[in-house]
């Protein structure tokens, strides 16, 4: 019993003696992902331009946070002539709006490896509170972050109401962060 708390104790010593990190998104290894119903039929996209830096401290992960971007105009739906048509004003206007931002305002540990985080989404001009789960899984040299999320397009007027076209977006980001 005594060796199990001794071991606890130096656990705890430890993990509280880790330093903060800062990380920066490995873009060839993460994915920022989306779908949406278009006609009935499921749409997937994604974005390329991934930046930004992500602060994780293991000890206290409400002192941990992100400010993250992608590049509007990487949108890839595997149709250019969409593509080309999502980039306009009438969309995202990635000549006036040229990136998305996540900047985190809140983070707070759940269980195990997952956490809760409150942030701020801007696109196309407007920014927005958020809320939503993620997974933190320690790799070699920093984090794997994964997540989904919905979001309605309309809060940050991409696009108009349709009748062809869903509101809601699901939002899937698998973010490896490294030194």
């Amino acid at each position: 019993m005594r060796k199990v708390m001794l071991l606890l104790i130096t656990a705890v010593v430890f993990s509280s003696m880790l330093p903060a990190q800062s990380l920066k998104p490995v873009e060839a290894e993460s994915k920022v992902g989306f779908v949406i119903k278009n006609m009935g039929v499921d749409v997937d996209g994604s974005f390329q331009g991934l930046k930004g830096v992500i602060h994780v401290n293991a000890a206290d992960w409400s002192k941990s946070s992100f400010d993250v971007t992608v590049d509007v105009n990487t949108i890839n739906t595997n149709i250019q002539r969409r593509d080309n048509h999502l980039k306009q004003a009438d969309f995202f206007d990635a000549a006036q709006y040229p990136e998305i931002r996540i900047q985190s305002t809140r983070i707070l540990p759940k269980q195990g490896n997952i956490y809760y985080a409150e942030a701020i989404l801007t696109m196309h001009g407007i920014s927005k509170n958020i809320k939503f789960d993620f997974i933190a899984k320690p790799v070699d040299g920093g984090y794997l972050m994964t997540s989904n999320f919905s979001l309605n397009r309309l809060d940050y007027k991409i696009g108009r109401s349709s009748i062809t076209m869903a509101d809601k977006v699901t939002v899937m980001l698998s973010v490896l962060a490294k030194k």
